[in-house]
């Protein structure tokens, strides 16, 4: 399955990617020269972390029969101080909250996510230290 976005220049530092049918707006701060109209690339990687990580664990946990969940994703990127600046390490922080939840098939989903399935996490991995937190009721399981 090949990738293909087009992105087009919309002026200062704003650019309009077309992504799957779909329209991502990013832009640099306006202390930068931008105008602050959308988000900034880096931290999309984050987002396609957790959104590619986060379709995994559901999809996995639906098959698990684990239902009535709340979930959340935090993920933080520590960057590198000369340039190009990049994340060296990420922290992704998996939240879960609801009553009686299985811990052991929530800790089995993320790591099948984070260890075979997210193509996004393996190639994060390839240039940074990926570290997994599962926290259950706001109380971690696993780091």
């Amino acid at each position: 399955m090949a990738g293909k976005v087009i992105t087009k220049w919309t002026g200062e530092l704003g650019f309009d990617s077309l992504v799957t049918g779909h329209h991502v707006v990013m832009d640099g701060d306006s202390e930068f020269g931008g105008n602050d109209t959308g988000p900034r690339p880096k931290p999309l990687l984050l987002a396609a972390l957790t959104g590619c990580s986060g379709m995994d664990v559901v999809s996995i946990l639906k098959k698990m029969q684990v239902k009535e969940y709340d979930f959340e994703m935090e993920a933080d990127g520590e960057s590198t101080e000369e340039h190009p600046v990049v994340y060296h390490t990420i922290t992704v922080t998996y939240k879960f909250s609801g009553e009686n939840l299985p811990v052991d098939k929530i800790v089995k989903a993320v790591s099948l996510s984070t260890e075979k399935y997210c193509g996004v996490n393996a190639m994060l991995q390839q240039s940074a230290k990926v570290i997994t937190r599962i926290t259950v009721n706001g109380s971690e399981v696993k780091s």
